[in-house]
């Protein structure tokens, strides 16, 4: 059964750093593209960055030069370093992975659990 783990979440002050890991585990095929997603209370779910297996990376206007994501295909695992965190930072952060657990399978979506990040002094 394919799995993604999160963590790193936690409480942070305003201007601190903190950096989530996700790991798949399970058997698959191949991994390709990796992101992050977040969801605020009350709000919609907001793409934060992604990654393809390639490397090449995209991110919200919102963390720009402030957010890097980063992977490790050979431990199946997807990073992302928050810097100068805000309070509008605040939200559960959700990995997603698309994965092909056969060969002969489609690409599938696949979310963590999610962890909270809370930025607050």
């Amino acid at each position: 059964q394919v799995q993604l783990v999160e963590s790193g979440g936690g409480l942070v002050q305003p201007g601190g750093s903190l950096r989530l890991s996700c790991a798949v585990s399970g058997s698959i095929f191949s991994l390709d593209a990796m992101g992050w997603y977040r969801q605020a209370p009350g709000k919609q779910r907001e793409l934060v960055a992604t990654i393809t297996n390639g490397g090449s990376t995209t991110y919200a206007d919102s963390v720009k030069g402030r957010f890097t994501i980063s992977r490790d295909n050979a431990r199946n695992t997807v990073y992302l370093q928050m810097n100068t965190l805000k309070p509008e930072d605040t939200a559960v952060y959700k990995c997603n992975a698309k994965i092909r657990q056969r060969s002969w399978r489609a690409t599938d979506d696949y979310w963590g659990k999610g962890t909270q990040v809370t930025v607050s002094s």
